[in-house]
């Protein structure tokens, strides 16, 4: 597996937190991107040539269960890859955990994975492959 930068890292919070305020504020960063998915708002923040992703738990789902057992806080880091499906066929035959065994579609336009904390030493690690809006739509994933 062939990592090409750090993609984003993601951090989870709930309504009440001041996180966006500090990003805004203290940081002087921008929402870039903004996507609702099960249970949860993504917003992504770019910060030179990555993002930092917050992930507002609005309702059930692995968001406010991450909050529930964890706190809020640190969520993932996720690292680009050229292919998601190749990637994580090397994982797994490296005899790595995985949490899915097959690419899926994440938000913009790209193809995701997970791989499970226990591969990363504790530290949940997502693969992101970006892809051109026409792989997209060729590929039934808009």
């Amino acid at each position: 597996m062939k990592v090409r930068r750090i993609h984003h890292v993601a951090l989870a919070h709930d309504g009440d937190s001041p996180l966006l305020g500090i990003l805004e504020g203290a940081c002087d960063l921008a929402v870039d991107h903004v996507e609702d998915g099960p249970g949860f708002t993504e917003r992504m923040w770019p910060v030179g040539d990555c993002h930092l992703q917050t992930l507002e738990a609005t309702g059930e789902g692995v968001v406010a269960r991450s909050i529930e057992s964890r706190g809020p806080g640190l969520h993932h880091i996720a690292l680009e890859v050229d292919d998601v499906a190749a990637a994580l066929a090397d994982l797994k035959n490296r005899g790595l955990r995985v949490i899915d065994d097959e690419p899926r579609r994440g938000g913009g336009d790209t193809l995701i994975a997970f791989v499970h904390p226990s591969a990363f030493d504790g530290v949940m690690v997502e693969l992101v492959q970006e892809m051109a809006p026409s792989d997209a739509t060729e590929t039934g994933r808009t």
